[in-house]
C-alpha cells in the first residue's frame, strides 16, 4: 500500500449498538419526530436540517436527564476496544466522524484517546439548539450537518481512505472513500448504488477486514 491509511469511523450505530439521537427521540421527543426522521431517511430533507428539527423539539432543561439516559443506554460494540489498540499499535490514523452530539459523544469515547468531529448541542435557550462546527465546503451542497465527506477532503487527501458507518450520513463519504466497511442502512445503499464494501456486525470483523485487505503503514 503506497498511500498511508486513514479510517475514518461513524459514531451512532456502529461504534455504539444503537442511534443514540434516535433513541434520545425515542424517549424524550414528541411523536412528530418520526416524520421527520422519514424524511431525512428518504432524502426529501437534509440531514441537518432535520437533526437541527429533532433537537428544537426538547426542551433545555432535559440536558442532564437526557445525558444520564444515554451514557447508561448506550452499548460500545463488541471489539471496538480491541479496534482501538489495533489501530494503534499498527500506526493507523483513526479519526472518529460522528453526526451526533458532543453532550454523549465525548463522555462514551473518554478514555479511547481519539480525534473527534461531531455537533454540538447548545443549552441556553429554551429549546435544544444545535451549532455545525463541521460544515459542508464548497463541493457539497447536500446540507451534511457535520459534513463526513468534506473532512475526508480536509484531512484525508493523500491517504488510503477508509470509511467504518451504517446510515445515510455516511453515504457521501463511502463514495470517495478507498474502502468501504458497511452494515445496516449504508450496507443497503452501497448495494443500491453499486458501491463496493464489506459487510460486519463486530469491530472484530474490522479487524479481519483490515488484516485481508493488507492495511498497514
Amino acid at each position: 500500500m503506497t498511500l498511508n491509511p486513514m479510517i475514518f469511523c461513524d459514531f451512532d450505530g456502529t461504534i455504539t449498538e444503537n442511534d443514540n439521537i434516535v433513541a434520545i427521540m425515542k424517549k424524550f421527543a414528541p411523536p412528530e419526530w418520526e416524520e421527520i426522521k422519514d424524511d431525512i431517511l428518504s432524502q426529501r430533507i437534509s440531514i441537518k436540517k432535520g437533526v437541527g428539527q429533532f433537537f428544537r423539539l426538547l426542551p433545555a432543561e432535559l440536558k442532564e436527564e437526557m445525558t444520564t439516559f444515554i451514557l447508561n443506554d448506550a452499548k460500545i460494540r463488541e471489539g471496538f476496544g480491541e479496534f482501538v489498540s489495533y489501530t494503534k499499535r499498527n500506526g493507523l490514523d483513526l479519526v472518529v466522524v460522528s453526526g451526533g452530539m458532543d453532550f454523549f459523544v465525548h463522555p462514551l469515547l473518554k478514555g479511547y484517546n481519539l480525534p473527534v468531529y461531531c455537533n454540538e448541542a447548545k443549552f441556553n435557550e429554551e429549546k435544544i439548539r444545535v451549532e455545525w462546527p463541521h460544515t459542508c465546503d464548497e463541493q457539497c451542497s447536500n446540507e451534511c450537518g457535520c459534513c463526513k465527506p468534506s473532512i475526508l477532503r480536509e484531512i484525508g487527501e493523500g491517504h488510503y481512505k477508509i470509511v467504518i458507518g451504517d446510515s445515510i450520513t455516511d453515504l457521501q463519504a463511502a463514495k470517495q472513500a478507498d474502502l468501504v466497511i458497511a452494515r445496516d442502512f449504508l450496507q443497503q445503499k452501497c448495494e443500491e448504488l453499486n458501491l463496493p464494501y464489506q459487510s460486519f456486525e463486530t469491530f472484530h470483523d474490522v479487524i479481519r477486514i483490515l488484516e485481508q485487505n493488507e492495511v498497514k503503514v
